[in-house]
């Protein structure tokens, strides 16, 4: 069976490696990571990854104006995008699954649940 790919964009350098590790041990998934949106969407691009997990609140280019450019583009539109938000609570869900993204999953997350959240979500 093919490991799975996930690209991980998330600014926050210890975010994104507790990620890494979490989805890697406990997924069985192979991790790509991305610090900003812009070297997201080229990684997205060129590896073309199973899913990816989006941080919602970067500087430079936020997750929606990512997920936005990952829609643009005919290599990257079908992937299934999760959002990473620390106001995962405060923003309309249904707006989110409208707009075609996968699931949320909120910081502070459960690192022995991650990999769960992540598989639920692509089901």
């Amino acid at each position: 069976m093919d490991t799975k790919k996930i690209l991980v964009i998330d600014d926050e350098e210890d975010i994104r490696q507790l990620i890494q590790t979490c989805l890697e041990i406990m997924g069985g998934w192979n991790v790509l990571t991305a610090t900003s949106g812009s070297q997201g969407l080229l990684l997205a691009q060129s590896s073309r990854p199973d899913a990816i997990l989006l941080d919602l609140m970067m500087p430079d280019m936020d997750g929606l104006t990512t997920f936005q450019k990952l829609q643009a583009n005919q290599l990257t539109k079908d992937i299934p995008v999760i959002l990473l938000t620390a106001r995962g609570r405060t923003f309309d869900q249904r707006l989110f699954v409208q707009m075609g993204i996968r699931g949320i999953i909120s910081k502070p997350f459960n690192p022995q649940k991650l990999a769960i959240q992540v598989a639920a979500a692509l089901k």
